[in-house]
């Protein structure tokens, strides 16, 4: 589409609708006939529809994505099982445990757990428990012991991090902010959070605010087209991300989307300036919409176990994060790491990355964690 020259500094093309067009940006819509093996289409028996004034919907919304977590939890089971494999000698100790044993059985127990990464603190207070309650009498098997190990990672996980579900709040659209460092899989999050959400009936726009990275645009897009979502981008490059994301928001408010999902330029935690930019865009969707972002969700590559939590402490400190994205957690051992982030920073996991595919980003549910971790 040919348009006069505008001295902003992004162009736009559009729909064909002139009431509709903003001298900023290019608005994408999906391609229908996409022969990608992503593509979305939404069943025909869809167990609710998105209407703008359904009383609701974000609450229902989140709470079947959580549903569903539950019916699915061999995925979890799956995701789990390099972290399981380390824990599995736990299950040898306990085996032919006996109270003479109790403190070398509970020394090995704490060092699979370290390798496992729960971390120091953590690993303490659930062997210094499990060892109070053997010694006054009230685990006296190695089953018992067992129970009570899971019972303990349950309670930590649940006391500092219990909203697990997408707070969406009550105002179209929801807006979701997705941060973190290069290389941990955010835009892909975004792109496999994008299917889950429109696959429940939700109207979906993504946001392309990664403008410091050249690829990350064309990346989304293929999401976008993937799971037929329409994207704003900017159609020139170096573009303000925070004008980027709230002129998205403003589309999105306009033209009756559910969610937008907003990416953001990946950063090292100690990058100040790229940290700044964060707190401009936050607060640019804010000045669109009063109560966005609704979330901002930080993703984090659980590979990198304990180290990840010096840049989810610095990125909270920031913008304060709402939830947490724990991806490539199918590859790692090293799966303790999500208490060890719930109990540190006091920050619900809201999902989980436990495979390749676009369905292996799965809400994360405690009690199947756990159940997946200490089969």
């Amino acid at each position: 589409m040919g348009m006069a020259a505008s001295p902003a500094h992004l162009s736009l093309l559009s729909k064909p609708s002139p009431t509709t067009s903003s001298p900023h940006l290019l608005l994408k819509l999906p391609n229908t006939r996409s022969t990608t093996p992503f593509h979305h289409t939404r069943p025909a028996n869809s167990r609710f529809k998105c209407s703008a004034g359904q009383t609701g919907f974000f609450t229902r919304l989140g709470r079947l994505i959580k549903e569903k977590a539950k019916s699915d939890v061999e995925k979890i089971f799956s995701g789990f099982s390099k972290t399981r494999d380390n824990l599995a000698v736990i299950d040898e100790l306990l085996l032919y445990w006996n109270l003479a044993d109790t403190d070398k059985v509970l020394d090995e127990l704490e060092e699979a757990l370290l390798v496992s990464d729960f971390g120091p603190r953590i690993t303490i207070k659930i062997v210094d428990r499990l060892r109070e309650d053997i010694l006054a009498g009230k685990l006296k098997s190695g089953s018992e012991i067992k129970e009570a190990l899971k019972n303990s990672v349950l309670e930590l996980i649940t006391t500092r991090g219990s909203k697990t579900e997408l707070q969406l709040g009550f105002r179209k659209p929801a807006v979701v902010m997705i941060v973190g460092v290069n290389g941990g899989g955010k835009t892909t999050s975004l792109g496999k959070l994008a299917y889950r959400l429109k696959n429940e009936g939700a109207k979906i726009l993504m946001a392309a605010g990664d403008t410091f990275r050249a690829a990350a645009s064309d990346q989304l897009e293929i999401w976008a087209e993937r799971t037929g979502c329409e994207i704003v981008v900017a159609e020139k490059d170096k573009a303000k991300a925070s004008l980027v994301l709230s002129q998205a928001v403003k589309r999105g408010k306009e033209q009756g989307f559910d969610v937008v999902l907003c990416d953001t330029s990946g950063r090292l935690h100690t990058n100040y300036s790229l940290m700044e930019e964060l707190i401009a865009c936050k607060k640019a969707v804010g000045k669109v919409v009063s109560s966005a972002p609704n979330e901002i969700l930080l993703v984090l590559d659980g590979t990198t176990g304990l180290n990840m939590l010096p840049q989810a402490r610095e990125f909270n400190e920031v913008v304060g994060i709402t939830g947490l994205i724990l991806t490539k957690l199918d590859g790692s051992a090293r799966g303790g790491c999500v208490v060890s982030v719930v109990d540190e920073l006091g920050i619900p996991v809201k999902f989980v990355g436990v495979g390749e595919g676009v369905e292996d980003l799965q809400p994360f549910d405690a009690e199947a964690f756990v159940n997946a971790i200490f089969s």
